[in-house]
């Protein structure tokens, strides 16, 4: 069922293409380790499993620790492959997916250049990462570009314009440990909220975008953004 994907030629080295710190080394563990219990992670192979058909390819960018792609890899249904842009997560997702024993592509490569070929996934998920790209709009055309016609791609990450109330409660349901709790708060409130874009923005993004189709579902403290080649 596998099929090698060809490499597009790299871009010229553009600017930092994230917002803030990098997800390397220590930093990577930590979110390594706190996403463990990852209480939204069947809704997500869910979502998979209800728009993707059998021997689909799925593309996940910024898989961090690699826990969607190898519960989708699980399944043996689908082909997966993983891109992220710290090296540290890539090597800690090649790491867990030789552990389950399952084969997932994980990558090395920057969502606003990805190394695909136009037209080869059906199918594109982003959780909680969108927010953190420094070129939000050319992150959106990247996937169309390399997406079938009709494929479909799913953003799901933060609305700026929640409570702190709502993002507390949030927390505190995550069941992490007191610590953590405290760290994950303020990261919440001191820096992914800053990132974060509201609905409208997200309009505005795609509207510079080939995308025709686009669908936003607002929760507690996020969205989804549902796009369609």
């Amino acid at each position: 069922m596998t099929t090698t994907l060809q490499t597009k030629q790299p871009a010229p080295k553009a600017a930092k293409p994230y917002k803030g710190m990098a997800m390397e080394g220590v930093i990577a563990k930590w979110y390594t380790k706190i996403r463990e219990q990852d209480q939204e992670l069947e809704t997500a192979v869910r979502q998979v499993n209800e728009t993707l058909p059998a021997a689909g390819r799925v593309l996940e960018v910024a898989p961090g620790p690699g826990y969607l792609a190898i519960e989708l890899a699980k399944a043996g249904k689908y082909q997966v492959v993983g891109l992220d842009i710290s090296q540290s997560f890539v090597q800690i997702a090649q790491a867990k997916a030789r552990e389950a024993g399952v084969p997932v592509d994980f990558r090395h490569g920057n969502a606003s250049d990805m190394p695909f070929e136009a037209g080869v996934f059906d199918f594109i998920i982003c959780r909680a990462a969108f927010k953190n790209f420094s070129e939000p709009v050319q992150a959106i055309r990247e996937m169309y570009r390399v997406l079938k016609p009709g494929g479909r791609a799913l953003i799901a990450d933060l609305r700026r314009d929640v409570s702190l109330e709502d993002i507390n409660t949030h927390v505190n349901d995550l069941g992490l440990s007191r610590i953590n709790t405290f760290i994950t708060r303020w990261t919440f409130k001191h820096m992914l909220l800053k990132n974060a874009y509201t609905p409208e923005e997200i309009r505005q993004f795609v509207a510079q975008t080939s995308f025709a189709k686009c669908e936003i579902r607002e929760d507690a403290v996020g969205m989804e953004i549902w796009l369609e080649k």
